[in-house]
């Protein structure tokens, strides 16, 4: 248990690596332990889920068009079938004004496909200020790795 009380090697690991595989375990807790941990020494945490998240540069960086889900049966006036578009502001707008890092944590990352993942790790080589951490699954101990490790880029 000393890892999680100071996360000091998660921490070194995520701001040498950028972009982080984490296997949690299932009962859950650890993450918001790590978050934490990153948020006491100075960082700006985010925590989302990565199901819907559509093209993820799009998604974090610009505005961006997102339609309200089907709910059955609808008018067909101005906004058709499918329902008119509301546009989004930037995730990381205002988080990467001010001077601190920023963290953004992905629940369910394992429903990305590898050019996505691959597309994170690029994000975070192009943004030094910017780490991701995606939970890529469940394990009966916390455990994490590079994201380039993991997929062999």
């Amino acid at each position: 248990m000393p890892l999680l009380l100071s996360g000091r090697g998660f921490r070194r690991e995520l701001e040498a690596a950028g972009c982080m595989a984490v296997h949690v375990p299932l009962e859950g807790g650890a993450e918001t332990r790590l978050l934490r941990r990153l948020r006491a020494a100075g960082y700006n945490t985010h925590i989302t889920s990565a199901r819907g998240l559509g093209d993820i540069e799009v998604y974090l960086f610009e505005k961006h068009g997102v339609r309200p889900p089907h709910l059955g049966h609808q008018s067909v006036g101005r906004g058709a079938a499918v329902g008119e578009v509301q546009e989004v502001m930037p995730l990381l707008g205002e988080r990467l004004l001010g001077e601190k890092p920023v963290v953004i944590w992905l629940l369910e990352g394992q429903v990305l496909s590898r050019s996505e993942l691959l597309s994170l790790c690029s994000l975070c080589e192009r943004e030094p200020r910017l780490k991701v951490v995606v939970e890529m699954g469940g394990a009966r101990n916390l455990r994490w790795q590079s994201m380039p490790s993991l997929l062999g880029a």
